[in-house]
């Protein structure tokens, strides 16, 4: 498994710390596997400097949307995505 360390803005940051954001939108520049260690940094975006914390989250799903063919183009384009995070109901 690889270790893969990403650059999070500090808002973001906080989101994934307080375990309310379980997911990343990503451009798809990178290889990255489930299984992988992302090692993911806060990075000041105004200063454009890190800020010195980090955490480990694992990569346990993987959705590439390159050559989707779910919706077509003009769909897209008109309405773009949205990334939706789930978790079961408790019944």
């Amino acid at each position: 498994m690889a270790v893969i360390n990403k650059k999070v803005w500090r808002e973001y940051f906080e989101e994934i710390m307080s375990g309310r954001k379980k997911l990343e939108l990503r451009l798809a520049d990178f290889g990255v596997r489930e299984g992988d260690t992302l090692v993911l940094e806060e990075w000041d975006k105004d200063k454009k400097e890190y800020t010195g914390r980090k955490t480990e989250v694992v990569a346990t799903y993987i959705l590439k949307t390159k050559g989707q063919a779910f919706w077509p183009p003009e769909e897209v384009e008109k309405y773009g995505f949205q990334i939706i995070q789930f978790e079961s109901k408790k019944l």
